[in-house]
C-alpha cells in the first residue's frame, strides 16, 4: 500500500504543486523552457509507470479490501459514462486550445471558441475526471480508490491550476477568453454566453472517439485481464 500510496502523491503533486505553480516559473526562467518541459515530460512518463505498477502488485496483496462491489446498475451506468468521458477526451486532444501545452497562440484566432470549447476550455482534463470516476464506481477496492481516486482529483483540480497559470502568463488576454468559456462543461451555455453547436466540434473527432470506444470494450480484458461488457 505504502508503494502505491507514495506513487499516487509523486504524480498529483508533480502537476499540482510544479507545474501548476509559480515554482514552474522560477524553474523556466533559471533552465528555459525546452529542459523544463523535456525533464518535466520525463518525470510525469517515470511516475505514471510508477503508478501504473505500483497498482498492479497492489491489487493482488492483502491489503487491498474491497469496500464495495460492481453491480449490474452499475456496470451499465459505467459504460455510459466512458462514453461521455471519450466524447470529451478525444476532441479535447485533437482541439486547438489555449489550455494545451505550447498552444497559448491560439487565443489570437478569432474563431479560438469554437466546437468543443463552447461546451468547457478543459475537454481533456473533464474527460478524465469522469473515466476516472467511472472506473470509481466499479471498482470499490483500496487500490483502485487510490489510483482512480488520485487521477480524479488531478484532473478536477488541474483545471484549476491551469487556468491560474494561464491568467498569469497571459493577463487580460487570458480574461477575455475565461470570460467566453467556462471550466465546468456547459457552464458558459447554460449561462448565455454560448452556443451549443455539435456539427462544429468536427463529425470526425466524434467519430473517432466512438471507434476508439468500442476498442477498448473489446480489448479490455485482453489488456487488463477484466471484461469491460457485462
Amino acid at each position: 500500500m505504502v508503494n502505491l500510496l507514495a506513487a499516487a502523491v509523486f504524480f498529483v503533486l508533480l502537476h499540482l504543486l510544479v507545474s501548476g505553480t509559480t515554482l514552474r516559473d522560477k524553474l523556466t526562467g533559471k533552465i528555459g523552457q525546452g529542459p523544463y518541459m523535456g525533464l518535466f515530460s520525463l518525470a510525469s512518463v517515470a511516475g505514471l509507470v510508477w503508478l501504473g505498477m505500483a497498482y498492479g502488485a497492489g491489487r493482488h496483496e492483502a491489503w487491498n479490501q474491497a469496500y464495495w462491489d460492481i453491480t449490474p446498475a452499475t456496470r451499465h451506468i459505467q459504460l455510459g459514462l466512458m462514453v461521455i468521458a471519450l466524447l470529451l477526451i478525444v476532441p479535447g486532444l485533437t482541439t486547438p486550445n489555449p489550455t494545451s501545452v505550447r498552444q497559448e497562440g491560439t487565443l489570437d484566432r478569432p474563431d479560438v471558441v469554437s466546437g468543443m470549447l463552447r461546451i468547457t476550455r478543459h475537454p481533456f482534463l473533464w474527460g478524465v475526471a469522469i473515466w476516472a470516476g467511472g472506473h470509481l464506481l466499479v471498482n470499490g477496492d483500496r487500490a483502485s480508490i487510490l489510483l482512480f481516486g488520485s487521477m480524479l482529483a488531478l484532473a478536477i483540480f488541474g483545471t484549476l491550476s491551469i487556468d491560474a497559470k494561464r491568467k498569469r502568463a497571459l493577463g487580460e488576454t487570458w480574461d477575455g477568453f475565461a470570460a467566453q468559456t467556462s471550466n465546468v462543461p456547459f457552464g458558459a451555455i447554460l449561462a448565455g454566453r454560448q452556443p451549443l453547436k455539435i456539427g462544429e466540434i468536427g463529425w470526425w473527432r466524434i467519430a473517432l472517439a466512438i471507434v476508439i470506444y468500442v476498442g477498448i470494450l473489446m480489448g479490455h480484458a485482453a489488456a487488463f485481464g477484466v471484461r469491460a461488457l457485462p
